[in-house]
């Protein structure tokens, strides 16, 4: 055992101190500073050595060595001078030399121990679990992704043989071997099935001075793997629906550049993947604008919009919707519907609907649109009408739906069964009507047919026959019809025995009889004959009320003759249709709102008052009775009392503003009777102009 003193105790020599104490074979006497407060005294009392202000005392013992750490020449003369002969003295010179070199260890040994911590970190941060051992086999790594899989502490396995502890382990073969074994499938004594590398580790030399094996649990990969699968197989389905879909379906991404199309695209369009892939979405597009480019603005799906495709300008129909994941706009999808076959068909119906309705009627009281007093009135008495086999005569403006009322009238008979036939007295010339009407023998003037001709009369026998314009036969042609109102017989022209006829007559007229009667323009037993069951059709001025819902009735049937999607009116648009006097009624609003589609855009879906054509407004001017003049008037009787009758009518409307019904019962009298007068008396045509 070796003595040791130290002289000096400063910051530099604690470092110096500590080692020399860790020492076996060398033992400190003793720790020597002036300063009593010196780093190196406080460090010595605390690990029990002697401390002193002074050397000398301790120069009497039996010292090996003297570290002198003061670095002052003449302490070192002082203990050169006074040490014994056998006592080595170490100058501060080379203690300093030791002490920097103590340092340098020690910030070598603290930067080795911060990477082996990282590198113990790095180990038992990753998921793969990882054992190593050294050439004897001894486990010296074992982190903690090993700990959970194994279900071992590292703590009990550390510096074990790695074969005796592990099972099933092969580290030991390939330490022997020197053989790596790669991707090897291994089931774990807990069953847990792994894939494992186990690789030598091998020096400079190529010597193999230890292994290491890599593995993992594999259930996350194979669960991995079926999820691939699945979606590969999910992924061919959907590309197999899209590929053998007979719609046509485009695709594009969330810029506008074309991602797919399917061979029923190609088919449809004539556009081949290379002409559509990788291009904008407007390439394919002949007339209308981008539906994926609105839908990718503004992320709402479009339905049913009209487009023409292709080099060929096919019509179609599209649908397209945005693609959205995680709340992300990934781009959008069309599907493209063909409508030229479909038009083809609508056509061909059309077609057979103008065939069909010269031989039935078409409509039922159903399709009369009507919310207001004068309408549902009119349609009461149309359906009480339909229950008899009585004479119905229409009166109204042009335009205003009496044919409708007649469709509906025979529908809703007990002839709707049988035959309902249609004559416009108005189109069809006086010399042809008669023959028409009543049919003719053969022979009975050049160029009648062979074996004669039954007439419509006769045709419509057990059904019903619709007279429209009646108002415009010639008087010849009047008596000749009365004859069948009254005999329920007609004779062919050039024939002289009557055929029984069994007809329902539905008679339209837009002429105020009474005022043809007086001018002697119309007979007046035909007009009793006919105006068994009058029905007054109001016209549309007369009732705003109902101008909207028939408007929407019109849009959606002009959709379907137009193949357009137009869906509302806009509500300035329903006030001027509301301030219009509609001259020509329903038939007159039916025009202006095609008017108004064709002046649409392909996409737009709401009539705007600028897509409206000019509109005549009616000036409602208030109507001032002519002033009663004293003296001869130079009317009859009848005449005057017609007149007081007029004014007494006229007042009482006015007191009930216009309303029918209200003003019927202040007179006491039934609204037909009222409507009945007021047409008699002339008093309808000008509440019309006032309303």
């Amino acid at each position: 055992m070796h003595k040791l003193l130290i002289v000096g105790a400063g910051r530099g020599g604690t470092a110096l101190l500590r080692t020399l104490n860790q020492m076996d074979r060398l033992k400190i006497v003793a720790v020597v500073d002036r300063r009593p407060d010196a780093p190196g005294i406080e460090l010595a009392r605390s690990l029990g050595i002697k401390v002193a202000t002074d050397y000398r005392p301790f120069l009497d013992d039996e010292l090996d060595v003297i570290l002198e750490a003061t670095g002052d020449m003449k302490v070192y003369e002082q203990l050169r001078q006074l040490k014994r002969d056998k006592t080595v003295l170490i100058p501060g010179t080379f203690t300093r030399i030791v002490m920097r070199l103590i340092r340098e260890r020690d910030k070598l040994i603290a930067a080795m121990m911060q990477n082996q911590r990282e590198r113990e970190t790095m180990l038992d941060s990753t998921h793969d679990a990882i054992i190593g051992v050294n050439r004897q086999g001894i486990i010296t790594l074992f982190n903690k992704a090993a700990e959970r899989l194994m279900g071992i502490e590292a703590s009990e396995v550390l510096n074990t043989k790695v074969a005796e502890c592990i099972p099933n382990t092969r580290l030991h073969i390939v330490l022997e071997t020197g053989c790596p074994e790669l991707n090897q499938e291994q089931i774990l004594p807990n069953q847990t099935r792994i894939i494992t590398n186990r690789v030598p580790v091998r020096n400079d030399k190529g010597e193999v001075v230890g292994a290491v094996a890599i593995f993992r649990d594999i259930t996350e990969v194979m669960a991995l793997a079926e999820e691939v699968t699945n979606l590969k197989e999910l992924q061919s389905m959907l590309q197999a629906i899209i590929q053998s879909s007979d719609e046509a379906i485009s695709v594009v991404d969330q810029n506008g550049i074309g991602l797919l199309i399917n061979p029923a695209y190609t088919r449809l369009t004539g556009f081949t993947p290379d002409d559509i892939i990788g291009k904008p979405a407007t390439v394919d597009i002949s007339e209308g604008d981008s539906m994926h480019m609105q839908v990718l603005k503004t992320k709402r799906p479009v339905r049913g919009v009209p487009m023409k495709l292709g080099p060929k300008r096919k019509d179609v129909v599209v649908n397209v919707a945005p693609v959205v994941v995680d709340g992300e706009l990934k781009g959008s999808v069309g599907v493209i519907h063909d409508v030229s076959e479909f038009k083809r068909l609508t056509e061909e119906l059309e077609k057979a609907r103008r065939i069909i309705r010269t031989l039935e009627a078409k409509y039922s009281f159903a399709d009369i649109i009507g919310n207001s007093e004068q309408m549902k009135s009119a349609i009461e008495q149309a359906k009480i009408a339909a229950l008899t086999p009585a004479t119905v005569l229409l009166r109204g403006e042009s335009g205003t739906g009496k044919e409708l009322f007649a469709h509906a009238i025979h529908n809703a008979s007990e002839r709707k069964y049988n035959q309902f036939i249609r004559v416009n007295c108005a189109a069809i010339s006086e010399s042809l009507l008669e023959s028409e009407l009543f049919g003719y023998e053969e022979g009975a003037f050049t160029g009648a047919r062979r074996g004669g001709k039954r007439g419509l009369f006769e045709e419509a026998s057990g059904g019903t026959i619709f007279l429209d314009e009646i108002g415009e036969l010639s008087m010849g042609m009047q008596v000749m019809l009365l004859r069948v109102l009254q005999e329920r017989e007609v004779v062919r022209v050039g024939g002289t025995k009557p055929i029984n006829i069994d007809v329902r007559v539905i008679a339209a007229t837009h002429v105020n009889l009474e005022a043809a009667i007086g001018e002697g323009r119309f007979r007046e037993d035909l007009y009793y004959r006919l105006h068994v069951v009058p029905i007054h059709i109001p016209p549309l001025r007369q009732r705003l009320e109902d101008i909207e819902p028939i408007a929407m009735y019109l849009l959606r049937k002009a959709n379907l003759e137009y193949g357009r999607n137009v869906e509302e009116l806009h509500e300035d648009t329903l006030k001027m249709l509301l301030s219009y006097h509609w001259p020509g009624n329903v038939r007159e609003l039916e025009n202006v709102l095609g008017r108004a589609m064709i002046h649409m855009r392909i996409n737009e879906r709401t009539i705007m008052p600028e897509h409206l054509p000019p509109l005549e407004r009616k000036i409602s001017m208030s109507q001032k009775e002519a002033e009663t003049v004293a003296g001869p008037t130079g009317k009859t009787l009848k005449q005057a009392m017609e007149e007081a009758e007029r004014q007494h009518i006229m007042r009482e409307l006015a007191a009930a503003k216009g309303n029918r019904t209200l003003a019927a019962k202040r007179l006491g009298i039934a609204i037909r009777s009222l409507y009945y007068k007021m047409e008699k008396l002339g008093i309808m045509d000008e509440q019309g102009d006032q309303n």
